[in-house]
């Protein structure tokens, strides 16, 4: 007996559903790609579908598998949704979860697999049915060799879930073979719904995601993949044409701080010069004004203009060390300095904090997912408008900077992260690098100013 209403499935929801169980209860083995914007219902979907079939095969000893990135959390928050839902069912007296990894209603139950890339999960059939959760997180070469020989023995239908990343995931994968197949025999099998569908359902989830849009910008990656469903190219130029004019700012480049402002910096550390005749990277320092965002903006987040750029080259740390702690702490009297804390750079972050305060200074040690949230919020201020740099003044450092941010290339990862990068027969890319530690100093909105110590050094130059 029903204790409680399920949630009610919108037309896009349904529409999948419909086809997807009846392909599971005629037998026909057909397999289908599930493509919904975040928060679009993808979840409720799939544990109604488990839900509906684990009930239509109660009497008969059968499997359905599940597979998802991982297993903590994704499985489990999978597990824990079926079983919440058998619940609202009142199917509670027939029901049983088996170590933590499998429901079983009756003699059917589902099973949630890892498909991280050194799970063992040989022995189990999918007799029931496959599903593949955030299908473009799996590995394509994993899923054939473990998980689709689980459909064979019984031809089990296949449903793929996710959203898009890029053309080579297994999710793009099956959605270009669903698509093809489609204009053949006319039979649906790729179900899409990206948030303008689902904002006609629901209002409020229309008003977050253009506040998203406002945010991050149309072009923004991850506002494409998971909002707008459009695959992000594989590799190519980090800015486009528009987005580097957007980086244009109008006011001019300062040497010296002003009254009453706040500014922010990124800190890129590079190597110091022990004779080699090599060419080292650059220290580069980018001093950024932060603006207060206006009254009622849509995104409630500083304007940064970029001010200044202090660049050292093959210095010694101790000297470095000495003029940053200066142009830092007496000069700029930054209120947040990001500072890249990744192999030489973390001795001078260390003592920086030391000298300037932890509060201050945040070291930052590049990993690929530390990069990569680093490149997503330095697009996101561009996109945005709330990053601009000073406008041309001839120059070597603003040269430079140019050269930078037109080299500058970016590829697209499994998982959706992103890495940029500068070809090293390009040149190097301090600027880029400390230019988007200096977005991540005032990302977490507006900081408070410092007050002045003592005089204020003149920057010789």
């Amino acid at each position: 007996m029903v204790t409680a209403p399920l949630p009610t499935l919108r037309p896009y929801q349904a529409e999948a559903a419909r086809a997807i169980t009846d392909s599971v209860i005629n037998g026909r083995g057909l397999t289908f790609s599930v493509v919904m914007a975040r928060q679009a219902g993808k979840n409720e979907l799939s544990a109604q579908i488990e839900l509906f079939l684990l009930l239509k095969h109660a009497r008969r000893s059968v499997d359905g598998v599940k597979c998802a990135p991982t297993f903590a959390p994704q499985c489990q928050l999978s597990l824990r949704r079926l079983w919440s839902r058998i619940g609202q069912a009142g199917l509670d007296e027939i029901a049983s979860r088996e170590e933590g990894r499998a429901v079983r209603l009756g003699r059917a139950r589902i099973v949630f697999l890892s498909a991280e890339p050194g799970a063992n999960v040989v022995g189990h059939t999918a007799g029931l049915m496959l599903e593949v959760d955030e299908a473009q997180s799996i590995d394509p070469d994993k899923f054939d060799r473990d998980f689709r020989p689980m459909a064979a023995p019984t031809g089990a239908t296949i449903v793929y879930y996710g959203t898009p990343w890029d053309e080579s995931t297994l999710l793009e994968r099956a959605a270009h073979q669903h698509v093809d197949l489609e204009k053949r025999d006319g039979i649906r099998r790729h179900f899409t719904a990206d948030w303008t569908t689902v904002a006609r359902h629901n209002p409020a989830y229309g008003r977050f995601v253009e506040a998203e849009r406002e945010r991050l910008g149309e072009d923004h990656p991850l506002f494409r993949t998971q909002y707008a469903l459009r695959p992000v190219p594989g590799s190519g130029r980090l800015f486009s044409a528009t987005q580097r004019a957007q980086l244009q700012g109008r006011h001019p480049r300062q040497h010296a701080p002003r009254d009453g402002d706040i500014y922010v910096a990124g800190l890129d550390i590079g190597g110091q010069d022990f004779g080699s005749g090599r060419d080292n990277d650059r220290t580069v320092l980018t001093i950024a004004r932060v603006v207060p965002p206006d009254t009622g903006a849509t995104v409630p987040e500083p304007r940064l203009e970029i001010v200044e750029h202090v660049e050292e080259a093959g210095a010694a740390h101790d000297v470095l060390l000495a003029r940053l702690s200066d142009l830092l702490g007496e000069v700029w009297r930054v209120s947040r300095v990001t500072v890249d804390a990744t192999g030489v750079g973390e001795t001078i972050a260390t003592v920086l904090a030391r000298r300037l305060g932890e509060d201050v200074v945040r070291p930052l040690r590049f990993s690929a997912e530390a990069k990569s949230r680093l490149g997503f919020g330095l697009l996101a201020a561009v996109n945005g408008g709330r990053l601009k740099c000073y406008a041309a003044d001839g120059s070597a450092e603003y040269a430079t900077f140019c050269h930078e941010t037109e080299q500058a290339r970016v590829a697209y990862r499994p998982g959706g992260r992103m890495t940029f990068y500068i070809d090293a027969a390009d040149g190097h890319d301090d600027y880029l690098v400390s230019l988007a530690l200096a977005a991540e100093a005032g990302r977490d909105g507006l900081p408070q100013p410092r007050v002045a110590r003592g005089h204020t050094p003149v920057l010789a130059r």
